[in-house]
């Protein structure tokens, strides 16, 4: 079964979220990354974030009309908090083990672990380090 196709104002008026990135020499680079290749700048932010409206409003306009596919705003996406885990048996021997010495539920175990390493991904992000590296150290400023 096709799925209908909403109309053009529909598209125009969901709000898309907006990354706002200041630049070295001046300037805020505006990022609407729901649409792939939608970027544009401005001098300030205020003009940065107008011109992201119209770069969102070409975007969403060309697509409709040459009949692609228009995402949904991220910010709009729902999800089940379910999902389905395939693992090496001995990961998950080893994850069950630890978490019955935590005395928790193996989810609950997998759930604590998932938070910690975004949290620390975070912190080590606004510290300029980088997870992918070894040593999980935040990056030396001179």
């Amino acid at each position: 079964m096709a799925h209908e196709r909403k109309s053009l104002d529909y598209y125009l008026s969901l709000r898309y979220p907006v990354t706002l990135v200041p630049e070295e020499e001046g300037g805020y680079t505006a990022i609407v990354s729901d649409l792939p290749g939608c970027i544009t700048v401005g001098e300030t932010a205020e003009e940065a974030m107008a011109m992201a409206e119209d770069a969102k409003r070409l975007w969403i306009e060309d697509a409709y009309e040459r009949g692609e596919a228009i995402p949904v705003p991220s910010t709009e996406r729902e999800y089940s908090g379910r999902i389905l885990l395939r693992m090496p048996k001995s990961l998950h021997r080893r994850l069950a083990e630890d978490a019955e010495r935590e005395g928790v539920s193996l989810n609950q175990y997998v759930v604590t672990l998932l938070q910690e390493r975004s949290a620390l991904k975070k912190v080590l992000a606004a510290l300029g380090g980088d997870l992918t590296k070894p040593g999980l150290r935040p990056k030396q400023t001179a």
